[in-house]
């Protein structure tokens, strides 16, 4: 009998399954959705392997962590393919990887935790993600110098370009030298070669129309762009007649904001209810005055707005970013555009008894001046006196007047008619 031999075609991988899922744009709560979503299709599929393509200049730190805990649960053998850039919190998801490979031009690095303006987080969110990207190499067995350099622009490696005040980004050599990174490799076919896993079966994951939007959506600048252009919307509504295209906008904006979350699993049909809710008790308020409804409701959106998010601190910012704007363009409707129109001709008084329409509060009779007659009460200095058999309210310039006494018009004034005492 011949002696059996290798058999080289399943060791490169034959009858393996790989699972090929891209990591791009911005790390944000859409992604961490998608990400879950893939892997889960993996694990179900008994994949063998699963190898991110990465190529994102970082984004949020609490989705970063999100998906750093995913891949940590995934027990299946995972790699991290940078193409062109792991930054920020990219390089954090590569490091929760069993294994890293870099094109040539790749980078990963530069971590630091960095404010929406620009401006370095506080101290203690820089710790936490200084721990967390330590955390990350050591889970991995790698040295977690590197991690924390990426991380704190205090530590000091000038042989890597990071000197004090900056923090470390590797380029592909640097990666493999630290062993940061397994191999440089050129392309796909490159990096199956290296894993052993040539005639493995690749399955592409790909993001959906749903999830690209909803990634979009739930971009941190997005967010309070919608809010704002769904308040706006709205009110510029409550001064056009009928319904248009400002309510139209509003709604739209709203609808997007909540479809965004939900297919990012955000938002659940309780926020939804909960906005519902809010609007009906804020439509009802207008005809049911009393402002108790109109509070509720308006918390009861506010609240279904926060069930939508992990984040408060910042749904509550991006609340706050649309009521300022919404308040600002209020103000200038008011001034400019009145509150005649839409449906607050409904409930606002709009009529007025107005001069030009025929309208006058008394009749300023000045022909009374100068007659004569005499006072049927006592006049103190009001009461009653009768003129050519005319009853009339009259008050004397001050003093006191006796019954019966001959009393004469000096001065009228709409419906006050002075009178003088005369010495008949």
């Amino acid at each position: 009998m011949m002696p059996l031999q290798e058999n080289t075609a399943l060791a490169d991988g034959e009858g393996k399954l790989v699972y090929v899922i891209p990591i791009e744009k911005e790390v944000e709560r859409g992604l961490e959705a998608f990400l879950q979503r893939t892997t889960n299709e993996a694990i179900e599929a008994n994949a063998d392997h699963i190898i991110f393509e990465i190529d994102t200049p970082g984004g949020r730190v609490d989705a970063a962590e999100n998906i750093g805990e995913i891949l940590q649960n995934v027990e299946i053998p995972t790699s991290s393919f940078i193409t062109s850039r792991a930054l920020s919190a990219g390089s954090y998801i590569a490091l929760n990887t069993d294994n890293i490979f870099m094109k040539p031009q790749a980078t990963i690095g530069a971590s630091g935790v960095i404010n929406s303006d620009g401006t370095a987080a506080e101290k203690k969110a820089q710790s936490a993600w200084i721990a967390a990207m330590t955390g990350a190499a050591e889970s991995k067995n790698r040295n977690p110098l590197y991690a924390k350099a990426m991380a704190d622009a205090e530590i000091d490696l000038p042989e890597y370009g990071a000197g004090k005040g900056e923090f470390l980004t590797l380029d592909a050599n640097s990666a493999v030298k630290v062993e940061y990174a397994e191999a440089i490799v050129n392309h796909r076919t490159e990096l199956l070669s290296n894993l052993k896993l040539t005639n493995a079966t690749v399955v592409e994951m790909e993001v959906t129309i749903s999830e690209e939007i909803a990634r979009f959506l739930t971009n941190p600048v997005v967010v309070p762009i919608l809010l704002s252009l769904a308040s706006i919307g709205l009110i510029v509504e409550l001064y056009s007649p009928g319904f248009g295209v400002p309510g139209s906008i509003g709604l739209l904006s709203l609808v997007l904001f909540f479809y965004g979350h939900i297919v990012a699993g955000l938002a659940g049909y309780e926020a939804i209810i909960l906005l519902v809710l809010g609007i009906g008790l804020i439509v009802a308020e207008i005809f049911v005055p009393g402002g108790i409804l109109g509070i509720i409701g308006v918390g009861a959106v506010v609240g279904s707005l926060l069930l939508s998010t992990n984040d408060i601190g910042y749904m509550a910012m991006s609340i706050g970013i649309a009521l300022l704007v919404t308040i600002i363009v209020s103000v200038i409707m008011f001034k400019r555009m009145g509150l005649e129109k839409g449906i607050f001709r409904h409930i606002i008084l709009k009529d007025a008894t107005t001069t030009e329409s025929g309208y006058v509060s008394t009749v300023n009779r000045l022909e009374l001046i100068g007659l004569e007659g005499k006072t049927v009460t006592p006049l103190h200095p009001s009461g009653t006196a009768l003129f050519d058999d005319e009853r009339m309210d009259v008050v004397s310039e001050g003093g006191f007047i006796n019954n019966d006494s001959s009393v004469k018009i000096v001065k009228v004034e709409g419906s006050r008619i002075v009178v003088r005492e005369t010495n008949k």
